[in-house]
């Protein structure tokens, strides 16, 4: 069988048993790191409710949301440090418990603020919520980064070179998987939970206030009428998914195991470094300085990454607030509009990843070139096609979704392959640091063009900042499809040292 071959000389027994925990690695580190988005994304379903209860600005909103991606950019970076010399098991539920304990103080942050400032209502309580938002996401973001880098660690132990395109991108629909069930489930909680309070004419006019509309056009009643039925229904968003993980860290101690030879498997033929395993070898520091710090191709990724997340974060965490003050949607159907965003992006994904295996041969880098051109069209045509009708501009805001999250997974798979499993999370990290920036970039820069220019020039940065990703990703077309060539070379120059010592 061809699909024997990529195992050597294995037995039967050992493939079917090697086939098995592959599979049970990605399906519970799907499933976990699906979780993770339920602690994560949340938030932007959160915060209508929380501007009109409050009356927080979008430039606020994009301050904590942008300090925030920062902390998670540097997690991951740190956190892959960390999961390459020890276990991604324990570091992947460790990470998803601490996100839930920081989501249940979000729901608590009123309490909190109140405790603080002594009082109940006014400016010293908002600008107090405001602190404790802002802490206890950024807390929140950096348990954050205990997610991803396990998984860029675990995956390439488990799956071939070859395959790991493919079966990664599969992997990665668990970004679009929990986003896409975090906004439905929260824009359902924002709908039907939370105190009627439409009875008050104090609350109906604070939140008019809040949200700049008058009680006397019969939609921006409506809208405010909605909030004040469902008041406090966002502290609900934080507390039913912090409920989740906890049940989702638990799921991923007891599914994973690290790696082959935890569970008394070996390693995959084409998965070796050329790392010796008497303990001759070079120091790990050494192996990334080659892998990771001086390869060109990791540093081309790391740059593209910031465009890809301006772009993707841009839809995901203002999607809900764009369409519900430019559109003029409902929160739910906004959540719905996201989510079928989300649900494109899980078919894009899966798309892309066959592509590269089986039109690209694993060159993750070629197909992401083709993904930013596609995400860049079809934002250009939500944009500039305004008065078209409401199903055909969801159906190409969502094909931009389609796009855009081949490259976001993509890069990872590059990253992992040009690394080899050795440094793979290194690599993911770094990668991750610079998507962050892209960001906090975003974030900041949404929250403050919106304010000032309106959301038409949102989209255009999105479109310009996709014709720079286009560029960066050509620049790289003729890079090899992985690094395991680079690696055995490196070992073997440092073999051929006497000198050569661990450390």
């Amino acid at each position: 069988m061809a699909s024997e071959s990529i195992y050597g000389n294995w037995d039967k027994a050992t493939i079917k048993k090697y086939n098995s925990w592959q599979f049970r690695t990605i399906l519970v580190s799907m499933i976990g790191y699906a979780i993770y988005y339920f602690v994560r994304k949340n938030f932007s379903i959160a915060m209508p409710g929380l501007t009109a209860q409050y009356g927080i600005s979008n430039t606020s909103f994009g301050i904590v949301i942008g300090i925030g991606s920062l902390i998670y950019g540097f997690s991951r970076f740190f956190n892959g440090f960390v999961v390459d010399r020890f276990s991604a098991r324990a570091v992947m539920a460790l990470g998803l418990l601490l996100c839930a304990l920081s989501n249940f103080a979000f729901g608590f942050g009123v309490n909190i603020s109140s405790w603080i400032t002594g009082v109940d209502a006014g400016p010293d309580l908002i600008n107090m919520l405001i602190l404790v938002m802002a802490i206890t996401i950024i807390v929140n973001q950096a348990f954050q980064g205990m997610g991803y880098p396990p998984c860029a660690r675990l995956l390439p132990c488990w799956i071939h070179p070859s395959q790991l395109a493919t079966k990664m991108s599969i992997w990665n629909t668990s970004h679009s998987i929990g986003a896409f069930a975090a906004v439905i489930v929260c824009g359902y909680i924002m709908g039907i939970m939370g105190k009627d309070m439409s009875g008050d004419p104090e609350v109906m006019n604070t939140i008019a206030t809040n949200l700049k509309v008058s009680l006397d056009d019969p939609d921006g009643y409506n809208t405010v009428l909605n909030y004040a039925q469902h008041w406090d229904a966002w502290r609900w968003c934080f507390w039913v998914p912090a409920l989740i993980a906890v049940l989702g860290s638990i799921w991923l101690y007891v599914g994973l195991r690290d790696d082959p030879r935890s569970v008394g498997l070996p390693e995959l033929p084409a998965t070796k470094t050329g790392k010796k395993d008497n303990g001759k070898n070079p120091s790990h520091s050494k192996f990334l300085k080659v892998m990771v710090w001086t390869n060109r191709w990791i540093w081309t990724l790391c740059i593209a990454n910031i465009f890809v997340y301006v772009m993707r974060m841009g839809i995901l965490d203002w999607g809900p607030k764009f369409l519900t003050e430019d559109r003029g949607m409902s929160i739910e159907a906004a959540a719905w509009t996201v989510g079928i965003f989300e649900f494109l992006a899980i078919i894009g994904t899966i798309a892309a990843g066959w592509a590269t295996d089986h039109i690209f041969k694993g060159k993750a880098h070629r197909m992401c070139l083709v993904c930013m051109a596609g995400a860049s069209l079809f934002m250009a045509l939500f944009i500039f096609l305004p008065g078209i009708p409401m199903w055909l501009s969801i159906t190409i805001l969502a094909m931009s979704g389609f796009f855009i999250y081949g490259p976001q997974a993509l890069i990872g798979i590059a990253s992992a392959n040009q690394a080899t499993k050795e440094a793979s999370a290194t690599a993911n990290g770094l990668a991750g640091v610079f998507g962050y920036v892209g960001s906090f970039l975003s974030a900041i820069g949404i929250g403050i063009v919106a304010d000032h220019f309106g959301w038409n020039v949102v989209f255009y940065c999105f479109i310009t900042i996709g014709v720079l990703g286009i560029i960066t990703f050509l620049t790289m077309w003729s890079a090899p499809r992985d690094g395991y060539e680079r690696s055995n070379k490196f070992y073997a120059a440092a073999d051929s040292q006497p000198e050569s010592k661990s450390k």
